[in-house]
């Protein structure tokens, strides 16, 4: 019997001049390519995913602050996944092994079932479905509660994406967003929401595209601008105009952005994780801030899916 990679089972998906490499483990998106230049920031087939680099997101994506919440009058806590902050990060999925359920050449979907356990006592079966096209690598996620009781839910990918040549400093970014969530320096504990133009436009600021260079960003937006169709487009642009562009409807009001600072300078900058969000950091927790947190409850036998579009700007 062939020995499983490190990431799990590998499909690989075609269509034009698309490419990609979806891993089970996380139902992780582990390389695009289009023309054979890479659009997200890849890893090997049998290495151990690094910084969540494109897995979905689930039951929540971001930070629980302290891994404690409540929710339908009782308290929870969840394990520390991000322990040098204390916060449970980006949900209970990102290392479930998914399984296909359907696959063509240029499509695959894959489900796993996030179980009942103590501090997340709901059954979910998330359901993801990758397909390439003209249009790049389209990615849906729904959530299917299979519990008697309603459950909190939230979603988002983490792709780091590459817009060519060189490192985020290099890079050009349009990010049409209007708010930033304000978080604390060294736990990134979310504080309020404030104009991008507030307080340091210099680091937050790229309603007008321009070039990222040292800016470090780590950080939620929201007050997102979109298209006549609802859409909102992120686009990263190298100097001759390429790129890439990441694309979502309103089930994604927030989007997280990290300039991916590393200690390591070998492994620093490399991608712009560009991450849409059904709901905020900490939303689990959403009665603690005075804004809309954005938080999904999924009701017994219901469902609520989002999706988001990868491609290149050529």
């Amino acid at each position: 019997m062939a020995r499983t990679p490190a990431s799990g089972t590998q499909h690989a998906l075609r269509a034009g001049d698309y490419e990609a490499v979806i891993a089970s483990v996380g139902a992780t998106l582990r390389s695009l390519t289009h023309r054979g230049r890479d659009l997200v920031v890849p890893f090997d087939a049998d290495e151990v995913r690094p910084a969540h680099r494109g897995a979905t997101l689930a039951p929540w994506p971001n930070r629980v602050v302290d891994g404690a919440y409540s929710f339908g009058g009782r308290q929870f806590q969840l394990a520390l996944t991000e322990p040098a902050r204390s916060h449970a990060l980006h949900g209970l999925a990102t290392w479930l092994d998914f399984e296909a359920i359907d696959k063509g050449p240029d499509h695959v979907t894959l489900a796993a079932v996030v179980q009942p356990q103590t501090a997340y006592p709901w059954r979910i079966i998330v359901i993801t479905r990758f397909e390439l096209g003209p249009d790049g690598l389209t990615q849906s996620v729904t959530a299917r509660n299979e519990s008697t009781e309603p459950a909190p839910w939230g979603t988002g990918p983490h792709p780091y994406l590459v817009a060519g040549d060189g490192r985020v400093d290099d890079w050009t970014l349009e990010l049409p967003a209007q708010q930033v969530l304000a978080v604390t320096p060294d736990r990134l504990i979310p504080t309020e929401l404030v104009g991008v133009d507030a307080e340091d436009p210099e680091r937050f600021d790229f309603r007008t595209a321009r070039r990222i260079g040292a800016a470090e960003i780590d950080h939620a937006y929201t007050g997102l601008v979109r298209d006549d169709d609802g859409t909102t487009t992120v686009r990263v642009t190298v100097a001759d105009g390429t790129g890439v562009s990441m694309s979502w409807d309103s089930a994604c009001p927030w989007v997280q952005v990290h300039t991916a600072d590393k200690p390591e300078p070998a492994q620093s900058r490399l991608g712009l994780a560009v991450e849409p969000m059904t709901c905020a950091p900490d939303a689990f927790n959403a009665s603690r801030y005075a804004y809309d947190a954005g938080l999904i409850v999924v009701e017994p036998e219901a469902s609520a899916t989002a999706s988001w579009r990868i491609a290149a700007i050529a």
